[in-house]
């Protein structure tokens, strides 16, 4: 099932992607997934982002191949930080380059899980239960914030705009075995599987159970594959007019644009 969050009207609504129809639900599916019996053509909305996050919790280093390629060793626990909600975005915004901050701002294509239940000091084989499903994310860095001037994450991930999410929650896969791409342009930079995680979803879910409570809503971010920008030789960082695409098996594409700080394309999440 493939759950959507769209403007419609000037509402906020929520969805059942099916092919070209969407199947309307008289509420969040946060809250129970209860469709009205009526049907509008997806022509006639605005993707939002597919779910406006209580947290946004994200895992570093979690893919083995990204871990080697930073020159660093595989963690043995999750490495662990968070992502402001002002970051968040949905399909087709634009990802806007931070006037204080413009110069070395990174993609990184990651699964993210989104949790649909309170989630307290769960075990991991009851860990997925309380997930609803998940989607496409992109963890905008800036790098000269991240690396250089900070001795912690937080300014250079969680500038607005620096989340975009979406284009659906689709509640039935398995996060084990999906494949993950990124393309800058239309030119493959990240491409691997999930399997290749150092920490596995259900890891993750009840991890982080234990460090906190994990509401209705809270997304979580998996971590990256190799081929970030920061690691190439010369480094590639985007730049006004650049097209960046995620796309995950099972799920879809998730497309956004790179603006210079001075426009405005974010829509409300």
């Amino acid at each position: 099932m493939k759950l959507i969050r769209y403007l419609y009207q000037q509402r906020t609504c929520w969805g059942i992607l099916e092919d070209e129809q969407i199947e309307i639900l008289g509420t969040s599916p946060l809250e129970e997934i209860v469709p009205i019996g009526r049907r509008i053509s997806s022509r006639e909305v605005k993707l939002l982002a597919p779910v406006n996050p209580t947290n946004v919790i994200a895992i570093g280093l979690n893919y083995r191949a990204h871990a080697d390629e930073s020159g660093m060793k595989y963690p043995d626990r999750p490495v662990v930080f968070a992502k402001t909600t002002n970051s968040v975005i949905g399909p087709g915004d634009d990802i806007i380059l931070p006037s204080m901050a413009p110069d070395e701002v990174d993609y990184e294509a990651e699964l993210a899980v989104v949790i649909g239940k309170k989630c307290k000091e769960v075990d991991e084989r009851h860990a997925l239960d309380y997930v609803l499903g998940y989607t496409c994310g992109n963890d905008i860095s800036a790098r000269d914030c991240q690396l250089r001037q900070d001795t912690q994450w937080t300014r250079a991930k969680s500038f607005d705009t620096f989340c975009p999410l979406g284009p659906v929650i689709e509640t039935s896969l398995n996060p084990l075995d999906l494949s993950i791409e990124l393309r800058l342009n239309g030119k493959v930079m990240q491409k691997a599987n999930t399997s290749d995680m150092v920490f596995s979803c259900k890891e993750l879910v009840s991890y982080l159970s234990h460090c906190m409570t994990l509401w209705p809503g809270t997304v979580i971010l998996t971590g990256t594959p190799s081929g970030v920008g920061f690691a190439r030789k010369p480094p590639i960082f985007l730049r006004p007019g650049d097209l960046v695409e995620v796309e995950i098996g099972g799920i879809g594409n998730l497309e956004n644009k790179v603006a210079p700080t001075s426009q405005k394309g974010m829509s409300s999440i």
